[in-house]
């Protein structure tokens, strides 16, 4: 929603001062100079892409109307898990969780944390790292060097869209002169024509100029920003499961672990030492039960 509400300002500003002023809306209602700018920008984005970075990218645009699900919530859920994973393969043996672990979806640990139960990628990459640390064969240097290789390699795959967008972005001015420049030149062709018919045709050229500028940087280009944020977001999932697993490695204690993730969130969705113990202390008491 923030999106289009992004967008409703963006607008208003723009099209609500050049009324303002004392300019006519109806001149910049150019729908040919449109389609030139948007059907060239839509081409080169084709051209400039795979198949797969066009799926990619066409399947991320309807996430940007939604909000993160990155929230407060999420964590908790995931360190609550975290902890109650480690702390079942403290006491009991780490072998002890290899049925979890091998089928997280039967699992009726995984079963108190939907939010991350639901999420494919996360359940994946926690998985495939506790069953290398249950079969006991990498050490912690070698794990963190393989989680730091699979965590680059998922940023650099999602930051596809947010790069194929954002060179749009920056050839849509460019595309918008193209238009411009063939309104000229058609005004020029009808060099015959009184100075006032003359003067309109110029002005519904540089149109062109202006709608480039615009789609590029009040639409476009913050959609690229955008999800270069949410991806930034995504991969604190995994640096928070990397931290705390790794800290386990190291011997340190499931709770000691759960806060050594817990301080590589973002400010803004981490929770305090409090809420994560109380968090945990209402998980033991679900399973007590």
């Amino acid at each position: 929603m923030l999106v289009l509400a992004g967008y409703v300002v963006v607008i208003a500003s723009v099209f609500g001062g050049y009324a303002l002023m004392g300019g006519h809306l109806g001149v910049l209602y150019q729908p040919l100079e449109l389609l030139i700018i948007g059907g060239a920008g839509v081409g080169a984005f084709v051209v400039g892409n795979n198949g797969k970075a066009i799926k990619a990218t066409v399947k991320e645009l309807p996430k940007l109307l939604r909000g993160s699900k990155h929230n407060k919530e999420l964590y908790l859920e995931l360190m609550a898990l975290l902890y109650v994973l480690l702390a079942k393969g403290r006491k009991d043996g780490m072998m002890t969780i290899e049925a979890e672990v091998d089928n997280p979806h039967d699992s009726a640990i995984f079963a108190q944390f939907p939010l991350i139960l639901n999420d494919p990628h996360v359940i994946e990459f926690l998985t495939d790292y506790l069953r290398l640390i249950v079969n006991g064969n990498m050490d912690a240097f070698e794990i963190e060097a393989l989680m730091d290789h699979e965590i680059e390699t998922r940023q650099h795959e999602a930051e596809i869209p947010a790069q194929s967008l954002a060179k749009v972005g920056d050839a849509l001015p460019a595309f918008g002169i193209v238009a411009a420049v063939m309104g000229v030149v058609h005004a020029l062709a009808s060099a015959d024509l009184p100075p006032s018919e003359m003067g309109q045709l110029i002005a519904h050229a540089m149109v062109g100029t202006f709608l480039g500028i615009l789609m590029a940087y009040g639409f476009v280009s913050p959609l690229a920003s955008l999800i270069e944020h949410q991806v930034a977001e995504s991969m604190k999932v995994y640096q928070c499961i990397k931290v705390t697993l790794l800290a386990n490695l190291n011997g340190c204690a499931p709770q000691v672990s759960a806060e050594f993730g817990r301080k590589v969130l973002f400010s803004t969705e981490r929770p305090s030492f409090i809420e994560l113990d109380t968090h945990v202390r209402e998980v033991k008491n679900r399973e007590a039960s």
